[in-house]
């Protein structure tokens, strides 16, 4: 894989709670410099001004995925009007860890159905969740109407990503949903090991130094 291609498959991500619309504009810029697939900000940030090409992806339910369906709907609608064509949503954690798989599915759902049209990617925060609970959740998602599985908010304490967490999630969907690693990957090596381990996309926040580990083409 050479540099160009890593950089298509990151999304190029501003999560601070603390971030500025000015460190979003920056953002903005350093992604369609590097060649990113999209930047990732928090709904708060939208409108942005993204350059053709350049995906929108945002945050639902972000980080703890304790918030009502109905709060999470309103959240991805909100963000698909002002722009967005990506919604990352946090499943309800508390549900997985209960084995309430039908009540994750219907909260997939119901997000799922306010993204007609556009990708939307579960986090399960897969560091949290024993393997047995990682493949549920992933059933759960796809049964809900997901294209993509993702790791981690990088913001839980559990951890972010792990390569035992992307081969069990990849092993679960098979080809039929993408997966997405996320948090905790800061290096060439790190980003490369997961897309060997079957992620399809990668989020970082440190994109152009995983990129530099790669010479230009």
């Amino acid at each position: 894989m050479d540099r160009a291609e890593l950089a298509r498959t990151v999304d190029h991500t501003l999560l601070k709670p603390e971030a500025t619309d000015a460190q979003v504009a920056a953002l903005v810029a350093e992604a369609a410099e590097l060649g990113a697939f999209s930047i990732c900000v928090s709904p708060s940030r939208l409108p942005v001004q993204a350059p053709a090409g350049l995906a929108v992806c945002t945050v639902v339910g972000f980080p703890s995925g304790a918030h009502a369906s109905r709060v999470k709907v309103a959240e991805a609608a909100q963000a698909i009007e002002q722009g967005a064509t990506e919604v990352d949503m946090v499943i309800d954690l508390g549900r997985a860890l209960a084995g309430d798989w039908q009540a994750v599915e219907a909260d997939v759902a119901a997000v799922a159905t306010a993204c007609a049209g556009v990708l939307l990617k579960v986090i399960l925060e897969s560091a949290a969740l024993s393997t047995d609970q990682l493949v549920e959740a992933c059933r759960a998602s796809e049964r809900g109407g997901a294209q993509f599985v993702k790791t981690s908010t990088g913001f839980h304490p559990s951890g972010g990503a792990s390569l035992e967490a992307v081969r069990t999630m990849r092993a679960t969907v098979g080809d039929r949903l993408g997966v997405k690693a996320s948090g905790g990957i800061r290096t060439t090596a790190a980003a490369l090991a997961m897309l060997d381990a079957g992620a399809t996309r990668l989020g970082l926040s440190g994109t152009r130094a995983v990129l530099d580990g790669l010479a230009p083409v």
